[in-house]
């Protein structure tokens, strides 16, 4: 189940059940989060309790791991199965991922599977400045991600659109970032749209994120042809 959680973030619920219907009419009375519902089932009786007890554990770590939605809920018990009942359940849930992030939930998907597997794939970029910023992060599929315990300017220049601004707030409300004197904080890794987006986030001010990032010799981020 998905919804967005107290902060407005965004939420999820991880479960199983025999009977589906059965169980989101019990869901709708107990929880009011929600407002979207996807399940996964199998037909031929191909999904046993014992497996579904281990793809419910193992869909709560993937969604924990990620962190990119909140679980506020117990961790399911695993099931003790054989490792060829595991490498089965394994190809099952490569397919829940696929499906679950075609239907715009990345729950499952970490970020550092978003990197870029071209040449910058074990790259590191630096976004700093004389005035203490210091970010670092890597190009993504979805766009640009900066790593946790990155710092950003907090003083705000003219030059900064509303919307990077709104977007720093929003960061700041949900605890992403943490004010720690004249900088934020990132308390984990997020991503940005774009690298200027990121850059632009990182130093508070417009900025060029092909031209702001950089390697640790040097190398801008455009001379990746990204």
């Amino acid at each position: 189940m998905i919804g967005k959680g107290e902060n407005n973030e965004d939420a999820a619920y991880i479960g199983e059940a025999e009977v589906v219907a059965d169980r989101l009419l019990q869901q709708i009375a107990n929880k009011d989060f929600w407002n979207e519902a996807i399940f996964f089932g199998s037909k031929d009786k191909y999904l046993n309790k014992a497996s579904i007890k281990y793809l419910e554990n193992r869909l709560h770590e993937l969604a924990i791991k990620a962190g990119r939605y909140s679980i506020n809920q117990n961790t399911p018990t695993r099931s003790e199965l054989s490792e060829a009942e595991q490498a089965e359940l394994e190809e099952f849930l490569a397919h829940v991922k696929v499906l679950t992030a075609t239907l715009g939930h990345k729950l499952f998907e970490a970020l550092e599977e978003t990197i870029e597997d071209n040449a910058v794939q074990n790259q590191i970029f630096y976004c700093r400045n004389g005035a203490g910023a210091d970010s670092k992060g890597s190009p993504s599929t979805e766009g640009f991600i900066i790593y946790k315990d990155s710092l950003l300017m907090a003083n705000e220049q003219p030059s900064l659109t509303n919307s990077i601004s709104s977007e720093r707030q929003k960061m700041l409300s949900e605890g992403i970032l943490k004010i720690e004197g004249d900088y934020y904080r990132l308390t984990k890794d997020y991503i940005f749209t774009s690298s200027s987006r990121a850059a632009t986030a990182t130093l508070a001010r417009s900025a060029s994120g092909p031209l702001e990032w950089k390697t640790a010799e040097g190398i801008q981020l455009k001379s990746f042809n990204i």
